[in-house]
């Protein structure tokens, strides 16, 4: 049995930001094989606090602490001034009170292991447990994430992107293992700092909640899922509304659009017609998935691992996808998913619409993909092994 105390950037719910599912997924398997875990998060949300029950059951004890504010000037500091850079002590920290909880539960409890899940908000509180066996996981690269929004054209990206490379060439540097969702991501690290230890651990799936459903699939109809606060969703929707369903209605006149999804924005939902649907959040998306003909994926910013091209290939729904869409993800091009560059993704699309064998073919191999490669429980698994090689280095 292994006690953990895991610290992260957010809460474990709600699902529908994307963020959370790990937390919540592998605290979840992890009690489920005699793991004991309490969790320190930070929230952002009003109604983050009382939400803990949803996942108080994984956790042994849980507090949630206010996201607190940063300025420019705090990060610039940290820079200039590289023995501040790992708070010395609570006052010097960018949350105080989590120091403090941090160092109260460490006096407290024996703790086999300490797991952090974030970056900038949670890598500065090393010092506090850097006798004991540690990782942390930022998800993805913030710099490769910048670096593909500034070829985007977004001029904030490019000026924010030799800060941000900067912290990561050292944030991670005393951990003894840093976790990412690709291989994308961990190049990116490597390529900044040489000297981590980065390991690739993979989301998962849901299998027995994202599976085939053996429905009849509504003809020409084009679906994209994402939470559309996240504005690299924002620009694929932009991406579908403007290019690729107009010249899909060339070619097919039924065809429309369904944009699925969290809080889309007012321009966004402006567009809504008799041929584009855009219906914010919904409690499942599965029937969606399971009734559309292509689940078409043009994001052209972005880093890690994509949920929402897991979620399609786990339903069977065939998927057209630009090759950052598919980032950390095992697929290949003709057989489990069709991948093309955004200039191409329309007429790629088009061309999976009309061959019916095709998308039978991607439907199988993207459902036989997920099964072997992206469960959670394999995640948790991988997570165990680490953690055993963590302690066995100790």
């Amino acid at each position: 049995m292994k006690t953990i105390l895991l610290i992260s950037r957010c809460p474990p719910y709600p699902l529908h930001l994307g963020d959370r599912l790990i937390i919540w997924h592998l605290a979840r398997e992890l009690s489920r094989r005699g793991y004991v875990i309490d969790l320190l998060a930070l929230y952002d949300r009003a109604e983050d606090p009382g939400q803990v029950d949803e996942y108080r059951s994984f956790f042994r004890h849980i507090e949630l602490f206010p996201e607190p504010r940063r300025d420019g000037i705090a990060y610039l500091r940290r820079l200039v001034a590289p023995g501040g850079r790992f708070a010395a002590s609570a006052e010097r920290s960018f949350c105080p009170p989590l120091w403090h909880s941090i160092a109260a539960r460490l006096e407290q409890a024996d703790y086999d292991l300490v797991h952090c899940f974030g970056s900038v908000s949670v890598y500065e509180f090393h010092p506090l447990f850097a006798d004991l066996p540690n990782l942390i996981t930022p998800y993805e690269s913030h710099a490769l994430y910048l670096r593909s929004a500034a070829r985007g054209g977004q001029l904030g990206a490019r000026l924010r992107l030799p800060f941000v490379r900067r912290f990561e060439r050292f944030m991670y540097t005393p951990y003894d293992r840093t976790v990412v969702i690709s291989e994308a991501d961990r190049a990116q690290l490597l390529a900044l700092q040489p000297a981590l230890s980065v390991t690739v651990i993979p989301n998962g799936i849901e299998l027995e909640r994202f599976r085939p459903r053996g429905t009849e699939r509504d003809p020409h109809t084009l679906l994209f899922v994402g939470n559309y606060e996240y504005p690299p969703n924002q620009d694929a929707a932009r991406i579908l509304v403007d290019k690729v369903l107009p010249q899909a209605r060339q070619a097919l006149p039924g065809a429309r659009l369904q944009l699925i999804g969290n809080n889309p924005p007012a321009w966004l939902r402006q567009l809504a017609n008799e041929h584009i649907e855009v219906s914010g959040r919904v409690p499942d998306v599965t029937p969606y998935l399971a009734r559309a003909t292509v689940f078409v994926c043009p994001l052209r910013i972005g880093a890690g691992l994509k949920n929402k091209v897991l979620e399609a290939l786990a339903m069977g729904i065939p998927v057209a996808a630009t090759p950052l869409s598919v980032d950390g993800i095992d697929v290949r091009a003709g057989e489990s998913a069709v991948i093309a560059p955004v200039e191409q993704i329309a007429r790629r699309t088009i061309e999976l619409l009309g061959d019916a064998a095709l998308r039978e073919r991607l439907s199988k191999n993207g459902r036989a993909l997920i099964e072997s490669q992206y469960s959670w429980a394999r995640t948790a698994s991988s997570y165990e092994q680490l953690y055993e090689e963590i302690c066995r280095a100790r």
